[in-house]
């Protein structure tokens, strides 16, 4: 478990963990998130696909519009963190079968 994790994170945790639907995600973070703040999460993602579809950093940087230091912070997170991008990008692939 991190060491940042305290009581109030674990409750934000437990509500996100009980969205049903994308909707429902969307309205969440819609009010917990400033615009930019979705939009650099929403970047950091697509740069985890397409670094676990094995594309290069040249590819990410021109293709979602990140620098070079968050394609290599993601990949770090990706391939040393705690498994959160892997968990989440294996559930979409499962889902989308």
């Amino acid at each position: 478990m991190p060491v940042y994790m305290n009581d109030l994170i674990k409750q934000l945790m437990e509500a996100v963990s009980q969205v049903e639907s994308p909707e429902e995600c969307m309205a969440l973070f819609d009010d917990l998130c400033t615009i930019k703040e979705i939009q650099d999460m929403a970047q950091r993602f697509e740069t985890a696909l397409q670094l676990s579809e094995g594309k290069n950093y040249k590819e990410i940087a021109k293709d979602v519009g990140v620098s070079t230091a968050t394609i290599s912070r993601v990949s770090r997170c990706l391939n040393y963190g705690s498994g959160g991008y892997r968990t989440a990008i294996e559930k979409m692939e499962r889902g989308k079968k």
